[in-house]
Formats: C-alpha cells, structure tokens, sequence
C-alpha cells in the first residue's frame, strides 16, 4: 500500500513533498508499532530513549546536557524525564564530586535489568525484516542520512556527503 492510499490523497506539489508526508507518516506509524512495547514495561519513547544513552554511558555518569544532546526528540524536557526515571526507580542522580554545581545521572541496576528484558522480548529488525532486506534497510538509513545532507558511506555518493 503506498502513501496515497494511507493517507487517501494524491495532492502533493510534487515528488520531495510526498517524501516529506510519507516520512511523517511513517514516523507515527512506527511510534504507534513501538508504544505497546513501551507501555509493557511502564515507559515513554523518551524515557527508552534515555535510559539506552545511560546504558551505554555506563558505568560512567551523564549530564542532562549530555542527555539532551544524544536525544532522538531534541523537543523533549531531558530534566523532567529524568525525574520520572528517579521516582521510577530506574536512574540515580547525584552531585558530581569535581563539580559541585553538576548533577550526574546512572542508570540503576532496575533500569538495566528492564532494558535487557527488552532487549530480549522485542527487537527492532522485527519491524522491517517482513518487508525489507537487511540491504534495504542499510540503503533506506543511508538515504535518511544523506536527506539530512550527513552521508558518509561510500553508497551514497559524493554529491552533498561529507
């Protein structure tokens, strides 16, 4: 099915505004694929979000700032998701020994163990792998990057790549 029959239009200026409207459309398709498994473990997209950046952090600490910089949605409030996650359990936040004005943020061991859960109850290859190919899915990202003018593999060519 293709996006004039999901969105039951075929007015579009021309070829770069279908992309624009197939890509938002396909954003909130996807984030409605991936809310339940969210949900199964009490979590927002954000909050997942979060959590991955500290788990990759670990066992180092992050910084709000760091948080708000390595964020998926640069809209989102990284303080106030990060309080949930205090009061969740799932985070700890603590005065950074060097620097007194600075907070540091870990994952908990409860915030590991709910993303290893997840790890193995979902996988994101079981979102496409039914209708693209492992090749497809690198040539789909590649075209992403180069959209936002920050291709760097050798498919995309030179035109506008880095």
């Amino acid at each position: 099915m293709g996006i004039e029959e999901d969105i039951k239009s075929t007015n579009f200026e021309d070829n770069y505004h279908k992309a624009v409207i197939n890509l938002a459309y396909t954003s909130g398709w996807i984030n409605n694929y991936l809310r339940p498994e969210f949900e199964k473990h009490n979590l927002t997209q954000q909050q997942f979000n979060i959590l991955r950046i500290l788990r990759g952090q670990f066992p180092k600490p992050a910084t709000v700032n760091l948080l708000k910089e390595r964020m998926i949605d640069k809209m989102s409030d990284a303080s106030r998701i990060v309080d949930r996650l205090v009061q969740k359990g799932l985070v700890s936040r603590c005065t950074n020994s060097r620097d007194r004005r600075a907070v540091d943020i870990r994952i908990s061991e409860e915030g590991l163990s709910i993303l290893k859960k997840m790890d193995v109850d979902f996988k994101t290859r079981d979102l496409f792998k039914q209708n693209l190919t492992e090749e497809e899915a690198g040539q789909l990202s590649d075209l992403l990057d180069k959209m936002r003018g920050r291709c760097i593999s050798d498919s995309c060519g030179s035109d506008g790549c880095e």
